[in-house]
């Protein structure tokens, strides 16, 4: 490639092929690669890094709601699905198992952890015993593998990252309340730190998570319109309690089941802020889990260039020194017009520019990714400049996801207008809904859309069911979805 082309002429426009857009990016962006396995991939340095903020920030956030993490083996035997008949009909199409070893056939076959439900319930039926050892409240940061049959990088892969959450309870009073605690973990911590804005509320029977009584998603929406389930909260009741027989002595003396909870969300968080906040230049990243928020480049002729270096190495010292993850980049071999735009691709949040005019004055130049927007800032207050424009720049992209949103958001009442916003608009639809399975099946047949949750704060309540016309027990956003 030529030294001067430009990256993003390279990246197919997201009205032309929106799939295709964000292959590119991801891959020109060096977020990840193709591995040998089928429906896996490779994390490049970049693209770790981002899960890796996600993971601290998260992490942070439950250990402060009394959370402790722990690891739980990657195989579990067999028996352990059997036990909750639910939960192995539901993952049972996508387990891989393991059958051998060195030649020869195990006694039982082991699945490869889909989900660690089952293995949580056999080691909590061994550590509770009493009301004293209630709430267990255990995260488990891993890898899981479901294979899938239609894969797509960071949104739906064979193996994910995630971390699962698994608690036990005395009461189902506590247990839901825990559930609903954990979801609204997801829902702020997506708003506040990937500025993605979600839709809260509780999944349909035939869209809950295998062997639960209630499941509770928070719903995201990209820029091609469809839906990624970014995370979800689930009480389970005393199902898998009396599957692994986890009774406890209560505060009456008597044999109890626990009432338990799960919880989870994976590295498709990556695909999501990508197809969130991309265009048509690349990505655009947050700026509180971009792994460079500032990329300083030093500008000018090369008689001027060993005194603006320096004073660019002057500057990025002070800014790391105040937590900035900031880069330098003063290569002479390719043109600082190159650079700009090699960095929009990448998703830099701001870019600073610094040259022998800058000097003399005392200030330098703060670009932001999102806007555009060009600031002349003085250097003296170059870190104090620097940590409120990423603000600014987060604030920017969640009120432009926000707007996203609301412009692709609409109420229908009838199966041809779901159809045609469907085939004709991008979004999501919120419709009437009887409860019936029947009808929900119908309006998946008819447009392609699937119930994502029951919102718990609709813009509207709707009257009657967009299938069958009878009385709407429950208003719903439908979409298509990832």
């Amino acid at each position: 490639m030529a030294k001067d082309k430009q990256f993003v002429t390279e990246i197919t426009p997201q009205g032309e092929d929106f799939s295709r857009w964000y292959i590119d990016v991801i891959k020109k962006a060096e977020l990840m690669d193709y591995s040998p396995v089928r429906g896996c991939i490779v994390f490049r340095p970049d693209g770790y890094e981002i899960w890796e903020h996600i993971q601290a920030e998260l992490d942070r956030r439950f250990k402060e709601t009394g959370h402790r993490n722990a690891y739980f083996p990657l195989l579990i035997p067999e028996n352990f699905f059997q036990k909750e008949k639910d939960h192995i009909e539901g993952f049972n199409p996508e387990l891989p198992w393991v059958t051998e070893v060195a030649g020869e056939k195990l006694e039982e076959r082991l699945a490869i952890r889909p989900t660690s439900e089952t293995m949580f319930g056999h080691m909590y039926s061994k550590w509770i015993q009493s009301y004293r050892d209630l709430p267990v409240l255990i995260n488990q940061w891993a890898n899981v593998v479901r294979w899938e049959k239609r894969t797509l990088p960071f949104i739906r892969t064979s193996e994910f990252l995630w971390q699962e959450g698994h608690t036990a309870h005395e009461t189902e009073e506590e247990a839901r309340e825990e559930t609903m605690r954990m979801l609204e973990v997801y829902r702020s911590f997506l708003e506040e730190y990937l500025a993605i804005p979600v839709i809260t509320g509780q999944k349909t029977p035939s869209e809950r998570f295998a062997g639960a009584v209630d499941t509770f998603s928070i719903e995201a929406m990209m820029k091609d319109g469809k839906a990624v389930q970014a995370g979800t909260s689930h009480y389970l009741g005393t199902k898998f309690a009396q599957a692994f027989e986890i009774q406890y002595l209560s505060r009456d003396n008597t044999q109890e089941y626990v009432h338990t909870t799960s919880w989870g969300t994976t590295t498709r968080l990556i695909g999501s802020l990508i197809m969130v906040h991309g265009d048509d230049r690349g990505l655009a990243l947050p700026p509180k889990v971009a792994p460079t928020q500032v990329i300083m480049i030093p500008i000018g002729p090369a008689k001027t260039r060993e005194a603006v270096v320096g004073r660019t190495d002057e500057l990025f010292n002070e800014l790391k020194k105040a937590g900035v993850r900031v880069k330098v980049d003063d290569r002479s071999d390719v043109t600082p017009g190159w650079k700009f735009n090699e960095y929009e691709m990448r998703g830099v949040p701001i870019r600073l520019e610094l040259g022998p005019r800058d000097m003399e004055n005392g200030v330098c130049v703060l670009v932001s990714r999102i806007t555009g927007e060009k600031k002349i800032v003085q250097q003296a207050n170059l870190v104090e400049e620097v940590q409120a424009m990423l603000e600014q720049v987060h604030q920017e992209m969640l009120d432009r996801a926000q707007q996203f949103m609301a412009d692709h958001f609409y109420s229908v009442d009838s199966l041809e207008e779901m159809k045609m916003r469907m085939e004709e608009s991008r979004g999501f639809t919120l419709a009437g809904w009887c409860g019936s399975d029947e009808c929900e099946s119908k309006v998946k047949e008819e447009t392609g859309a699937t119930s994502r949750n029951i919102p718990f704060e609709p813009a509207e309540k709707k009257e009657t069911c967009i299938s069958c016309g009878q009385s709407a027990n429950h208003t719903v956003v439908f979409a298509r979805a990832y």
